[in-house]
């Protein structure tokens, strides 16, 4: 069996997939199960953050073993096969362990160093444990990724390249100021009372907020963080308990809210913010140019996919009809150029007057006459031109651009009156609020975005060379424990070997005492013990090494060992394995 890993992060894919393809709790507990039912695999645990989700697989088929992880990923998101491949990535044997390890220490997090990957990983394991899906591989795997994680942060500085996402997500909030001095004062509130939310809580209370205002769906959960929080010896921060229903009116009075739940929905809508925001100001949250919801552009499109964003409150259509449009696009409409007949199969054929005459009547003006100037090429000429590059878009995707933009003028923001961080995937509030003025909205996308320029501490390399010598003691004990149950299968037949020769002494020589038939017996044993020691210990040297898969096979060869006892020895191994804890 070998070990094998398939998955997606915000490395690999957008958020907008990452939102999609999300996992609650009960879908992640019956992809485990349905991976351990499958063919190739024998063990199976899953590691989904707000971040990542990783299906980590014991298989015995590397090329089937992928072929099903994909699928069964993509069946359980609800994101297409054909839509997810690209954006998974596969590690196999030595490289899958390499990236579980890197992960726990924080390397391949969305804020380097950040260590809440840890309880996280503790968490899978738990689930795949409870399961009975982890298996001897799986939990080895967990225990040493927890143990190399927990080495990482004791013996470097990797705490200091970087932080909790909680705490990444304040300092985008406060725009480079302070936290400590941007927070005190404020009022807060948390929605959703999970692991996230409750760390979120508490760096808002050290930080110095005056008050902060829990809720939850399970409004005892709500309860109990409140009152963790008012009851803490390092704050003196207000905290109470509300049902998710005082959402609406909390969200009026509080400066900053934090919100990670588990909904697949949204839970703060870009009407519901403009609302808050119109009654704390007296004004309304008119939508500003320059936000990360604008880079989707008039058509709701970002990067190729559609965006999932919700019209600002009060905002019309991106287009009202064609009603005086100077250009007869019923012409163009069926040209299978793979572009949209508002784009460029549309410029195909027409003259640049035309063209003129239409960006006039797009930028709101009525179509208009022009003449064309003395010597200016004729329209067979510009539609030549205009072909060529609707040709060239066609084959590259896009039309080359040969003058240099002119400069946007950027318009100013008002200051913000409320402070928004979504830390949860999918997102709990709608990403027009991003255009919202009056309003700062930091979430999964905004902070990808921030931790890609970050800093990196030079104790990251030290980070990086204890991953690499884990790696390599791992794959050096897993090879070994591989060649353990021959070494016990022989060591048991020796000794079947020795207790038959003591009965045929004993029917030779019936006169034996049992001093002297004791002290035999030891002799023989001994002798046994000796010759195979040297041997035993060898090849568990030598299979420890790279490459030393086959002296399991010789050993069994050589002594001709029943491939059955082997067999049950590891199965014996397999099963204590399971009733181990996380460490």
């Amino acid at each position: 069996m070998s070990l094998l890993v398939v998955g997606l992060s915000h490395r690999s894919a957008p958020v907008s997939v990452l939102e999609r393809a999300s996992l609650s709790v009960d879908a992640q507990l019956k992809l485990v199960q349905d991976t351990v039912a499958a063919e190739p695999a024998a063990a199976a645990a899953v590691l989904a953050t707000c971040n990542r989700i990783e299906l980590y697989a014991d298989v015995d088929k590397f090329h089937a073993g992928v072929a099903e992880l994909s699928t069964l990923l993509a069946q359980h998101s609800g994101v297409g096969l054909e839509e997810l491949t690209p954006h998974l990535y596969v590690h196999y044997e030595d490289r899958a362990v390499h990236h579980l390890f890197s992960v726990a220490c924080g390397l391949d997090s969305m804020v380097v160093g950040e260590g809440q990957i840890l309880g996280q990983i503790k968490d899978s394991l738990a689930r795949a444990q409870e399961l009975h899906t982890a298996g001897r591989l799986l939990n080895d795997l967990f225990q040493q990724a927890l143990r190399v994680g927990k080495r990482a942060h004791h013996e470097t500085g990797i705490d200091r390249a970087g932080q909790s996402l909680v705490t990444f997500g304040l300092e985008q909030l406060s725009a480079g100021a302070d936290v400590q001095q941007w927070a005190r004062g404020k009022k807060a509130l948390v929605i959703g009372a999970g692991s996230m939310s409750s760390l979120a809580a508490a760096t808002l209370a050290r930080a110095g907020v005056t008050e902060i205002v829990v809720a939850n769906r399970t409004f005892e959960r709500a309860e109990r963080l409140a009152q963790i929080l008012s009851e803490g010896d390092d704050t003196d921060v207000l905290a109470r308990a509300v049902p998710m229903d005082s959402v609406p009116g909390e969200l009026t009075r509080a400066d900053v809210a934090v919100s990670c739940t588990g909904a697949t929905g949204l839970v703060l809508t870009a009407d519901a913010v403009a609302a808050t925001v119109e009654a704390r100001t007296g004004e309304p949250a008119a939508g500003v140019a320059g936000g990360p919801a604008d880079e989707a552009g008039a058509t709701g499109v970002r990067d190729g996919r559609p965006s999932a964003e919700t019209p600002l409150p009060g905002a019309g259509t991106a287009a009202d009809g064609d009603e005086n449009c100077p250009l007869d696009l019923s012409s163009v409409s069926s040209v299978p150029s793979g572009f949209s007949v508002m784009g460029d199969a549309a410029v195909a054929g027409l003259d640049a007057a035309t063209l003129e005459q239409h960006g006039a009547w797009a930028a709101g003006g009525t179509a208009v006459e022009r003449t064309r100037e003395p010597g200016r090429p004729g329209p067979e000429a510009d539609a030549e031109l205009i072909t060529a590059l609707a040709a060239t878009a066609t084959r590259s995707g896009r039309i080359p651009e040969r003058r240099r933009p002119e400069p946007v003028a950027e318009v100013p923001r008002p200051q913000p009156v409320l402070f928004l961080l979504d830390l949860a995937m999918p997102r709990d509030v709608d990403a027009a609020v991003h255009r919202l003025a009056g309003v700062r909205l930091v979430d999964i996308e905004s902070l990808a975005d921030a931790s890609a320029d970050a800093p990196m501490a030079a104790d990251v390399d030290m980070v990086r060379r204890i991953v690499a010598d884990e790696v390599a003691a791992f794959g050096a004990a897993q090879r070994a424990a591989h060649i353990t149950p021959t070494v016990v299968a022989l060591r048991s037949m020796a000794a079947e070997v020795v207790a038959g020769e003591i009965a045929r002494l004993e029917g030779r020589l019936p006169g034996l005492d049992d001093k002297h038939r004791a002290e035999i017996t030891q002799t023989v044993k001994r002798v046994v013990d000796k010759l195979l020691h040297a041997p035993t210990v060898r090849v568990k040297q030598l299979a420890a090494e790279p490459g030393g898969a086959g002296y399991a096979d010789a050993l069994r060869t050589l002594f001709d060992l029943d491939q059955e006892t082997v067999a049950s020895v590891s199965r014996a191994g397999n099963s204590t394995e399971k009733n181990r804890g996380p460490a």
